[in-house]
């Protein structure tokens, strides 16, 4: 499994650079991954990140955009304004989770 330096730390990645171990992320470290994409994170930011680490935890798989919308009570419309573009795709990878079912 490839490793990368993020933030000064050895961190474990797959092949897309998505984070592979739940217990190596810290929020400096999500800081540091949503710079790389063009995005400061604000308290909206971390209530959606929030979310997807806690939804992991207890299912074991990634949220999907759908999930993140009606189980965590936000906004899809609010989701593309937060993370353009792919925000399934960048939630996860800011909050070191694993690229969601779906994801191309």
């Amino acid at each position: 499994m490839p490793v990368a330096t993020i933030n000064d730390h050895l961190v474990q990645v797959d092949e897309e650079g998505f984070l592979t171990d739940y217990d190596e992320w810290n929020e400096d470290l999500a800081r540091v991954l949503a710079a790389q994409i063009g995005i400061e994170l604000t308290e909206d930011h971390w209530k959606a990140i929030s979310f997807l680490r806690s939804d992991y935890k207890l299912t074991g798989e990634t949220p999907t955009l759908r999930r993140v919308t009606t189980v965590g009570g936000i906004p899809t419309k609010e989701l593309f304004v937060l993370f353009p573009k792919k925000p399934a795709k960048k939630m996860a990878y800011i909050a070191g989770l694993p690229k969601p079912r779906g994801c191309v």
